[in-house]
């Protein structure tokens, strides 16, 4: 599968669709989920176009697999969620079909502010 030029997150990452932004760094860019699931429900994405984390793996480079992942603990302490500054969040990443990534672009979900519960129900 190639990378889809359309899909809704390379729009906002080229300023064509807006979001309620929460923190942009050279490799990341954070956001506020339109259909938050709990108390606080932010996105981060690489600013790469990358389909998944299988295809981030293989072509990210090093420094942009730091960045996100630096980026993702930015936006938790800037959310005031992680270890140091809240009870702790859920970063969750899907993968493919199977895995229910609705959106063909690399994405974390961050879940926090309240008890997320189970993985899988």
């Amino acid at each position: 599968m190639s990378y889809d030029n359309n899909n809704i997150f390379a729009k906002i990452l080229r300023g064509e669709i807006p979001c309620k932004k929460i923190y942009e760094d050279k490799y990341v860019l954070s956001f506020h989920d339109i259909n938050p699931q709990k108390k606080i429900h932010a996105l981060v994405i690489p600013k790469g176009n990358y389909i998944d984390l299988d295809d981030f793996s293989e072509k990210a480079s090093p420094e942009e697999m730091v960045g996100l992942i630096k980026g993702i603990n930015k936006v938790a302490k800037k959310l005031k969620i992680s270890v140091d500054t809240g009870n702790g969040y859920r970063a969750l990443a899907n993968i493919s079909e199977h895995g229910g990534q609705e959106v063909p672009h690399l994405h974390f979900h961050l879940f926090g502010g309240e008890r997320v519960g189970k993985m899988v129900e």
